[in-house]
């Protein structure tokens, strides 16, 4: 598994571990511990790729760098190539890459730095899944703490968002890396759809901060996507895990 230390690779690897798989993590440097064989080995240069997907039957594919300007590239979309070409040549059956719901719509710079690794993954010649996941409820938590620093939080009302856990989403990616190679793109997001502005209230009122909230309509194209859903979806599993139940369990950021 690439990704292993980040938020969601913290997540995975002990579900992982509790549904019976032997969890193999890649990591640049050495490291030990959490449930898993610790491998090191870097997308950036290939080396170590060989030696971390010998002998494995799945890789879940987890690895990012968003918005670090070239290194976003040689992670993403070059390092997935170079997981792709070692992945076939160690016979491996099933590739399982998660990206973001609306990648493919909303035309935000990182988004089309997922739908070009999407494609990569897709040309790559081992079977596949892709797993499109919403914004994490702690990457929506700490935009808000980011953005109350200067006083105000800035909501366009019409903005719907459908955050979900990455609790389940871990859950998620083991039940799909259980049913196989889709060869397909999924949406998963969280139970609920809520617009920007409920968004706002209720951390707001969960983390007892005073701020106004000013209601401002996004521009551009960037608005346009946002306002017309593309965060959103009606696929089906969701999580369960709601925004509120979320912030009453992480009372600070």
């Amino acid at each position: 598994m690439t990704g292993a230390t980040g938020r969601l690779g913290g997540a995975v690897v002990p579900k992982l571990a509790e549904a019976g798989y032997e969890v193999r993590a890649m990591s640049r440097a050495p490291r030990s511990g959490g449930g898993a064989t610790w491998v090191v080995a870097d997308l950036t240069t290939g080396r170590g790729l060989a030696e971390a997907l010998d002998g494995a039957g799945a890789v879940i594919h987890l690895a990012s760098a968003p918005y670090k300007g070239k290194y976003t590239e040689r992670v993403e979309v070059e390092g997935t190539r170079r997981l792709c070409e070692a992945a076939r040549e160690a016979g491996v059956g099933h590739l399982l890459y998660t990206s973001i719901i609306g990648a493919d719509r909303v035309p935000w710079g990182y988004f089309g730095t997922k739908v070009r690794t999407e494609e990569v993954v897709r040309a790559g010649g081992v079977p596949w899944s892709v797993v499109r996941a919403a914004q994490f409820h702690a990457f929506v938590d700490q935009a808000f703490g980011l953005v109350a620093r200067a006083g105000l939080l800035v909501v366009d009302p019409a903005v719907k968002a459908q955050p979900v856990d990455v609790r389940d989403v871990a859950d998620r990616l083991v039940r799909r890396l259980g049913e196989g190679p889709s060869g397909r793109a999924e949406d998963f997001g969280g139970p609920e759809v809520v617009t920007m502005e409920e968004a706002a209230r209720q951390w707001l009122a969960a983390r007892r901060v005073r701020r106004p909230v000013v209601r401002v309509r996004l521009p551009g194209r960037l608005g346009v996507a946002f306002r017309g859903g593309h965060l959103t979806t009606r696929a089906t599993p969701a999580g369960a895990i709601t925004w509120s139940r979320y912030l009453q369990e992480h009372p600070r950021a």
